[in-house]
């Protein structure tokens, strides 16, 4: 006889190994503007040739060839077998734990929750086809399923949905705004006075201080942001400043009374001996993904995902500084610890909400 719950496992098992193979898609086009439909068949990143569908099966591909391209021999990053194990994994427990109505719903999520991670820690942004696709995702699913909210009446439902998810923006905004008044500013001390050159790239500019290169577009999130070297010396369009701060707005360098347009301006080097950048708590696409949680989780988990995203970064941000690495060039995206905090209380939350109602009334 046919054991219906082991064909109905493999079945999500292998679902969700071939949705994570499209979202392996998703991950590399759509920072990249690409479409996703064009062309319909994946490509090997390195020699841009398509990949015939027998090399391209979920899970099984990667492993027989051993990570590589068929065609060019390249190597194909560990990322998306992970990625197809990942949501294959995430869909079985999904379907053996929730009612089959919830559980698609979830699919749902946590195939948005996968493509936002990798691409906030690859490219440190979560597109609007995610964030805003998600929300609207979560709002439809709530009215669908008003289980999701605990809720029989999907009007009911709706609402609820509706208010978690402006319940996340404006929480994460508020912590925006706070964090940009009290830490939006950072001085660094350097241990000695260390050479530096800004250098024009294109429409961006490189910002390199000793062995530390960074993107200069990175520094600046607001037209209202400056970023402040204190230089022994400074050479600006063949003119030398000795002992000087230069107030660097994204577009525009102050020197005292001078004034620069970067726009103008090829190459500019000196010494410096302190640095204060500009620091945002968050990228405003956070907000929006904190919106698509609370869509279709529900208030409880936004506030549960805020607390928890927040312990997990400092814990992995508090590894990197052990680690060595520079705290003016350091970019910790949030989006992968508020999914984290996400995902662990669809699996745990009860539970975990449970547990603290029983210490407040010990």
């Amino acid at each position: 006889m046919i054991n219906y719950d082991i064909v109905s496992a493999i079945f999500a098992f292998v679902l969700g190994a071939a949705i994570g193979s499209f979202l392996n898609v998703v991950i590399y086009r759509l920072p990249l503007d690409l479409s996703v439909n064009e062309p319909e068949r994946s490509f090997c990143p390195s020699c841009k040739q398509p990949i015939p569908w027998r090399h391209n099966l979920p899970l099984l591909s990667w492993v027989v060839l051993r990570g590589r391209c068929a065609t060019c021999g390249a190597p194909i990053s560990f990322r998306y077998f992970a990625v197809e194990l990942m949501t294959a994994l995430l869909f079985l427990i999904i379907w053996r734990n929730y009612p089959w109505q919830i559980a698609v719903a979830y699919w749902v999520f946590i195939a948005l929750v996968i493509a936002a991670t990798f691409i906030d820690f690859e490219h440190f942004i979560i597109p609007d086809e995610i964030t805003i696709g998600g929300t609207i995702a979560g709002l439809i699913a709530c009215t669908l399923v008003p289980q999701l909210m605990e809720r029989d009446r999907r009007s009911v439902a709706l609402l609820i949905s509706a208010g978690s998810a402006a319940l996340g923006y404006a929480l994460l905004w508020l912590i925006l705004e706070g964090g940009k008044l009290v830490f939006g500013k950072k001085r660094i001390r350097l241990d000695q006075p260390t050479t530096f050159t800004w250098i024009r790239q294109g429409d961006d500019a490189d910002l390199v201080v000793g062995e530390e290169k960074t993107l200069w577009s990175e520094f600046f999130a607001r037209d209202s942001d400056q970023l402040l070297l204190y230089c022994a010396n400074a050479k600006v369009a063949e003119r030398d400043f000795g002992d000087t701060v230069l107030r660097f707005h994204y577009n525009r360098l102050e020197v005292g009374s001078d004034h620069f347009e970067l726009d103008h301006l090829d190459e500019i080097r000196g010494t410096v001996t302190q640095i204060q950048i500009p620091r945002e708590a968050m990228g405003r696409g956070d907000l929006k993904f904190l919106a698509c949680v609370g869509a279709f989780l529900g208030w409880r988990a936004v506030l549960f995902a805020v607390f928890a995203g927040s312990l997990f970064g400092s814990i992995i941000g508090l590894i990197t500084l052990l680690v060595g690495k520079r705290v003016w060039s350091l970019r910790l995206p949030f989006g992968p610890y508020l999914a984290l905090g996400a995902v662990t209380w669809m699996f745990f939350g009860e539970w975990l909400f449970g547990w603290y109602q029983s210490l407040l009334l010990r």
